[in-house]
Protein backbone atom coordinates (compact mmCIF):
# COMPACT_ATOMS: atom_id res chain seq x y z
CA UNK A 1 0.00 0.00 0.00
CA UNK A 2 2.87 2.36 0.80
CA UNK A 3 3.02 3.53 -3.11
CA UNK A 4 -0.63 4.43 -3.75
CA UNK A 5 -0.45 7.06 -0.72
CA UNK A 6 0.96 10.97 -2.06
CA UNK A 7 0.40 13.52 0.10
CA UNK A 8 -0.25 16.75 -1.58
CA UNK A 9 3.16 18.78 -2.62
CA UNK A 10 3.28 21.85 -0.18
CA UNK A 11 1.49 19.92 3.37
CA UNK A 12 2.82 21.47 6.07
CA UNK A 13 5.24 18.80 7.58
CA UNK A 14 4.27 16.68 10.92
CA UNK A 15 7.13 17.22 13.80
CA UNK A 16 8.86 13.87 14.99
CA UNK A 17 9.34 14.08 18.34
CA UNK A 18 11.77 11.48 20.61
CA UNK A 19 9.13 10.81 23.35
CA UNK A 20 7.30 7.56 24.57
CA UNK A 21 4.82 7.66 26.58
CA UNK A 22 3.74 5.16 28.66
CA UNK A 23 0.66 3.02 27.88
CA UNK A 24 -0.17 2.16 31.70
CA UNK A 25 -2.30 5.19 33.60
CA UNK A 26 -0.23 6.62 36.13
CA UNK A 27 2.54 9.23 36.34
CA UNK A 28 4.43 7.81 33.40
CA UNK A 29 2.10 8.52 31.15
CA UNK A 30 1.53 11.94 32.61
CA UNK A 31 5.26 12.58 32.52
CA UNK A 32 5.65 11.68 28.78
CA UNK A 33 2.27 13.62 27.61
CA UNK A 34 3.44 16.66 29.64
CA UNK A 35 6.77 16.57 27.57
CA UNK A 36 4.67 16.17 24.49
CA UNK A 37 3.05 19.30 25.81
CA UNK A 38 5.95 21.62 26.43
CA UNK A 39 6.80 21.42 22.78
CA UNK A 40 3.01 21.97 21.32
CA UNK A 41 1.41 23.98 24.33
CA UNK A 42 4.42 25.84 25.92
CA UNK A 43 2.37 28.41 27.47
CA UNK A 44 0.38 25.62 29.84
CA UNK A 45 1.45 25.18 33.24
CA UNK A 46 2.30 21.06 33.65
CA UNK A 47 0.59 21.59 37.06
CA UNK A 48 -2.76 22.87 35.04
CA UNK A 49 -3.17 20.16 32.81
CA UNK A 50 -5.99 17.60 33.02
CA UNK A 51 -5.70 14.38 31.44
CA UNK A 52 -8.43 12.48 30.68
CA UNK A 53 -8.80 9.04 29.21
CA UNK A 54 -11.31 9.40 26.11
CA UNK A 55 -11.09 5.64 25.09
CA UNK A 56 -9.41 2.52 26.32
CA UNK A 57 -9.70 1.24 23.12
CA UNK A 58 -9.12 -2.46 21.58
CA UNK A 59 -5.95 -0.97 19.67
CA UNK A 60 -5.22 2.10 20.82
CA UNK A 61 -5.34 4.25 23.99
CA UNK A 62 -6.86 8.10 23.67
CA UNK A 63 -6.42 10.79 26.43
CA UNK A 64 -7.42 14.63 25.61
CA UNK A 65 -5.15 16.72 27.35
CA UNK A 66 -6.52 20.22 28.76
CA UNK A 67 -6.47 23.20 31.02
CA UNK A 68 -9.18 24.28 33.53
CA UNK A 69 -12.85 23.16 31.76
CA UNK A 70 -12.52 21.05 28.51
CA UNK A 71 -12.51 23.68 25.87
CA UNK A 72 -12.17 23.76 21.94
CA UNK A 73 -8.32 23.50 22.75
CA UNK A 74 -7.71 20.35 23.14
CA UNK A 75 -5.16 18.18 22.43
CA UNK A 76 -5.45 14.34 22.00
CA UNK A 77 -2.44 12.26 23.00
CA UNK A 78 -3.09 8.73 21.11
CA UNK A 79 -0.70 6.14 22.42
CA UNK A 80 -0.41 2.70 20.00
CA UNK A 81 -1.19 -0.31 21.53
CA UNK A 82 1.75 -2.71 22.09
CA UNK A 83 3.22 -4.22 19.05
CA UNK A 84 0.04 -3.14 16.70
CA UNK A 85 3.25 -1.79 14.15
CA UNK A 86 2.63 -5.86 13.13
CA UNK A 87 -0.32 -4.61 11.84
CA UNK A 88 -0.66 -1.58 11.18
CA UNK A 89 1.56 0.51 8.91
CA UNK A 90 2.37 3.54 11.03
CA UNK A 91 3.97 5.84 8.73
CA UNK A 92 0.96 5.17 5.61
CA UNK A 93 -1.45 6.05 8.52
CA UNK A 94 0.13 9.56 8.84
CA UNK A 95 0.27 9.89 5.13
CA UNK A 96 -3.49 9.50 4.73
CA UNK A 97 -3.97 11.64 7.99
CA UNK A 98 -1.91 14.81 6.05
CA UNK A 99 -4.41 13.36 3.02
CA UNK A 100 -7.05 14.12 4.58
CA UNK A 101 -5.93 16.98 6.36
CA UNK A 102 -4.65 18.54 3.57
CA UNK A 103 -8.28 18.35 1.83
CA UNK A 104 -10.71 19.58 5.05
CA UNK A 105 -11.39 15.68 6.16
CA UNK A 106 -9.22 15.18 8.58
CA UNK A 107 -8.05 17.40 12.48
CA UNK A 108 -4.85 18.88 12.24
CA UNK A 109 -2.10 16.56 12.89
CA UNK A 110 0.49 18.24 15.45
CA UNK A 111 3.13 15.63 16.05
CA UNK A 112 3.99 11.87 16.16
CA UNK A 113 5.83 10.10 18.82
CA UNK A 114 7.80 7.22 19.10
CA UNK A 115 4.45 5.27 19.86
CA UNK A 116 1.93 7.62 18.83
CA UNK A 117 0.61 10.53 17.91
CA UNK A 118 -0.90 13.87 18.76
CA UNK A 119 -3.77 15.91 16.88
CA UNK A 120 -6.73 18.39 17.12
CA UNK A 121 -9.55 17.44 19.27
CA UNK A 122 -12.91 17.53 16.98
CA UNK A 123 -15.97 18.89 18.67
CA UNK A 124 -18.96 16.69 17.58
CA UNK A 125 -20.44 13.48 19.41
CA UNK A 126 -18.82 10.16 18.63
CA UNK A 127 -22.00 7.70 16.93
CA UNK A 128 -23.98 4.58 18.59
CA UNK A 129 -25.12 2.10 16.44
CA UNK A 130 -28.42 2.96 16.40
CA UNK A 131 -27.21 6.83 15.16
CA UNK A 132 -25.53 5.29 11.64
CA UNK A 133 -29.18 4.24 10.91
CA UNK A 134 -30.33 8.03 10.73
CA UNK A 135 -31.22 8.85 7.35
CA UNK A 136 -29.95 12.71 8.78
CA UNK A 137 -26.92 11.14 9.65
CA UNK A 138 -25.63 9.15 6.88
CA UNK A 139 -26.61 10.83 4.30
CA UNK A 140 -24.20 13.93 5.57
CA UNK A 141 -23.45 16.29 2.51
CA UNK A 142 -22.52 13.22 -0.31
CA UNK A 143 -26.09 14.21 -2.01
CA UNK A 144 -24.38 18.77 -1.99
CA UNK A 145 -22.71 19.61 -5.04
CA UNK A 146 -18.80 20.72 -4.12
CA UNK A 147 -17.93 24.05 -3.83
CA UNK A 148 -16.39 23.91 -6.97
CA UNK A 149 -19.08 22.26 -8.78
CA UNK A 150 -21.29 25.04 -7.27
CA UNK A 151 -19.28 27.63 -8.79
CA UNK A 152 -19.02 26.17 -12.26
CA UNK A 153 -23.00 26.07 -12.42
CA UNK A 154 -22.90 29.79 -10.57
CA UNK A 155 -20.51 30.65 -13.72
CA UNK A 156 -22.57 28.97 -16.39
CA UNK A 157 -25.76 30.27 -15.07
CA UNK A 158 -24.43 34.34 -15.25
CA UNK A 159 -23.35 33.48 -18.62
CA UNK A 160 -26.19 31.50 -20.10
CA UNK A 161 -29.75 34.02 -18.10
CA UNK A 162 -27.99 37.02 -18.67
CA UNK A 163 -28.18 36.51 -22.41
CA UNK A 164 -32.38 35.67 -22.68
CA UNK A 165 -33.16 38.93 -22.90
CA UNK A 166 -35.65 39.18 -19.63
CA UNK A 167 -35.81 42.40 -18.20
CA UNK A 168 -35.15 43.59 -15.00
CA UNK A 169 -37.69 44.57 -12.66
CA UNK A 170 -39.14 45.07 -8.86
CA UNK A 171 -39.77 41.33 -7.49
CA UNK A 172 -41.13 39.92 -5.03
CA UNK A 173 -38.48 36.84 -5.34
CA UNK A 174 -40.51 34.29 -2.87
CA UNK A 175 -43.93 33.90 -4.56
CA UNK A 176 -44.85 30.12 -2.75
CA UNK A 177 -48.55 29.76 -2.29
CA UNK A 178 -48.65 30.87 1.43
CA UNK A 179 -47.32 34.35 0.28
CA UNK A 180 -50.57 34.85 -2.44
CA UNK A 181 -53.76 36.38 -0.37
CA UNK A 182 -57.05 35.38 -2.49
CA UNK A 183 -60.04 36.97 -1.84
CA UNK A 184 -62.74 35.60 -2.98
CA UNK A 185 -65.12 38.17 -2.40
CA UNK A 186 -63.08 40.74 -4.33
CA UNK A 187 -62.00 38.45 -7.04
CA UNK A 188 -58.44 39.75 -6.24
CA UNK A 189 -55.01 38.13 -5.30
CA UNK A 190 -52.42 40.30 -3.10
CA UNK A 191 -48.72 39.39 -2.07
CA UNK A 192 -47.30 38.98 1.12
CA UNK A 193 -44.07 38.76 3.39
CA UNK A 194 -41.59 40.94 1.04
CA UNK A 195 -38.23 40.22 2.96
CA UNK A 196 -36.94 38.97 -0.45
CA UNK A 197 -37.96 41.74 -2.51
CA UNK A 198 -35.53 43.36 -4.82
CA UNK A 199 -34.99 43.83 -8.56
CA UNK A 200 -34.35 40.80 -10.39
CA UNK A 201 -34.93 39.57 -13.82
CA UNK A 202 -38.66 39.38 -14.80
CA UNK A 203 -38.31 35.66 -15.56
CA UNK A 204 -36.93 34.44 -12.45
CA UNK A 205 -39.86 35.39 -9.94
CA UNK A 206 -42.39 33.27 -12.69
CA UNK A 207 -39.93 30.67 -12.56
CA UNK A 208 -39.40 30.50 -8.78
CA UNK A 209 -43.55 30.88 -8.40
CA UNK A 210 -43.65 27.91 -10.93
CA UNK A 211 -41.38 25.91 -8.71
CA UNK A 212 -43.14 26.49 -5.95
CA UNK A 213 -46.30 24.77 -7.44
CA UNK A 214 -44.50 21.69 -5.83
CA UNK A 215 -44.93 23.08 -2.34
CA UNK A 216 -42.54 23.07 0.66
CA UNK A 217 -43.08 20.37 3.62
CA UNK A 218 -43.21 17.90 1.30
CA UNK A 219 -41.81 18.24 -1.86
CA UNK A 220 -43.66 17.16 -5.14
CA UNK A 221 -42.39 18.18 -8.31
CA UNK A 222 -44.99 16.24 -10.38
CA UNK A 223 -46.91 19.16 -9.81
CA UNK A 224 -44.72 21.63 -11.37
CA UNK A 225 -47.17 23.41 -13.97
CA UNK A 226 -46.99 21.02 -17.62
CA UNK A 227 -46.68 23.34 -21.07
CA UNK A 228 -50.16 23.46 -21.31
CA UNK A 229 -50.74 25.81 -17.95
CA UNK A 230 -47.92 27.48 -18.41
CA UNK A 231 -48.91 28.63 -21.42
CA UNK A 232 -52.42 29.55 -20.42
CA UNK A 233 -50.97 31.39 -17.15
CA UNK A 234 -48.45 33.07 -18.93
CA UNK A 235 -50.99 34.19 -21.71
CA UNK A 236 -52.98 35.62 -19.13
CA UNK A 237 -49.79 37.70 -17.41
CA UNK A 238 -48.77 39.19 -21.03
CA UNK A 239 -52.38 40.63 -21.23
CA UNK A 240 -53.02 42.14 -17.95
CA UNK A 241 -49.39 43.53 -18.57
CA UNK A 242 -50.46 44.71 -21.97
CA UNK A 243 -53.71 46.04 -20.99
CA UNK A 244 -52.26 47.51 -17.67
CA UNK A 245 -49.57 49.44 -19.68
CA UNK A 246 -52.28 50.89 -22.48
CA UNK A 247 -51.06 48.71 -25.78
CA UNK A 248 -54.63 46.57 -26.00
CA UNK A 249 -54.65 42.44 -25.10
CA UNK A 250 -53.52 40.92 -27.96
CA UNK A 251 -50.42 38.60 -27.64
CA UNK A 252 -48.52 36.28 -30.03
CA UNK A 253 -47.58 33.02 -29.41
CA UNK A 254 -44.12 34.23 -30.21
CA UNK A 255 -44.18 36.53 -27.10
CA UNK A 256 -45.51 33.31 -25.40
CA UNK A 257 -42.93 31.37 -26.41
CA UNK A 258 -40.35 33.79 -25.45
CA UNK A 259 -41.44 34.03 -22.32
CA UNK A 260 -41.90 30.26 -21.38
CA UNK A 261 -38.20 29.54 -22.15
CA UNK A 262 -36.87 32.43 -19.73
CA UNK A 263 -39.19 31.53 -17.12
CA UNK A 264 -37.88 27.89 -17.30
CA UNK A 265 -34.74 28.59 -17.61
CA UNK A 266 -34.89 30.78 -14.82
CA UNK A 267 -36.40 28.31 -12.75
CA UNK A 268 -33.00 26.69 -12.30
CA UNK A 269 -31.76 29.93 -10.56
CA UNK A 270 -34.55 29.76 -8.03
CA UNK A 271 -33.48 25.78 -7.63
CA UNK A 272 -30.01 27.29 -6.91
CA UNK A 273 -30.90 29.94 -4.68
CA UNK A 274 -32.90 28.00 -2.78
CA UNK A 275 -30.92 25.17 -2.22
CA UNK A 276 -28.27 27.71 -1.36
CA UNK A 277 -30.08 29.31 0.93
CA UNK A 278 -30.91 25.83 2.62
CA UNK A 279 -27.26 25.06 3.38
CA UNK A 280 -26.87 28.28 5.31
CA UNK A 281 -30.25 27.52 7.12
CA UNK A 282 -29.32 23.85 7.77
CA UNK A 283 -26.18 25.76 9.83
CA UNK A 284 -27.64 28.12 11.54
CA UNK A 285 -31.27 28.20 11.62
CA UNK A 286 -32.69 26.84 15.14
CA UNK A 287 -36.22 26.12 13.24
CA UNK A 288 -36.89 22.85 13.25
CA UNK A 289 -37.36 21.57 9.88
CA UNK A 290 -35.07 19.39 7.26
CA UNK A 291 -32.90 22.00 5.84
CA UNK A 292 -30.35 19.73 4.50
CA UNK A 293 -32.52 17.21 3.11
CA UNK A 294 -34.54 20.49 1.40
CA UNK A 295 -30.83 21.52 -0.23
CA UNK A 296 -30.46 18.20 -1.21
CA UNK A 297 -34.06 18.30 -2.91
CA UNK A 298 -33.36 21.73 -4.69
CA UNK A 299 -30.21 20.49 -5.99
CA UNK A 300 -31.20 17.54 -7.38
CA UNK A 301 -34.42 18.86 -9.40
CA UNK A 302 -31.79 22.04 -10.63
CA UNK A 303 -29.79 19.02 -11.98
CA UNK A 304 -32.74 16.99 -13.34
CA UNK A 305 -34.57 19.93 -14.57
CA UNK A 306 -30.86 21.36 -16.52
CA UNK A 307 -31.41 18.38 -18.45
CA UNK A 308 -34.64 19.29 -19.49
CA UNK A 309 -35.40 22.71 -20.35
CA UNK A 310 -31.56 23.47 -21.72
CA UNK A 311 -32.66 21.98 -25.29
CA UNK A 312 -35.57 24.97 -25.29
CA UNK A 313 -34.83 27.62 -27.88
CA UNK A 314 -35.79 31.27 -28.45
CA UNK A 315 -37.81 31.24 -31.23
CA UNK A 316 -36.70 33.65 -34.33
Amino acid sequence: MSNYIHVPPGSPEVPKLDITVSEREGPGCRQGALQLLRRLRPHWRPEEVTLQLFTDGITNKLIGCYVGDITDDVVLVRIYGNKTELLVDRDEEVKSFRVLQAHGCAPQLYCTFNNGLCYEFMQGEALDPEHVCNPDIFRFLSDIPSPQVLQEEMAWMKERLSNLGSPVVLCHNDLLCKNIIYNKKRGDVQFIDYEYSGYNYLAYDIGNHFNEFAGVNEVDYSLYPNRKLQEQWLRSYLEAYKEYKGFGTEVSEKEVEVLYVQVNQFALASHFFWGLWALIQAKYSTIDFDFLGYAIVRFNQYFKMKLEVMTLTLPE
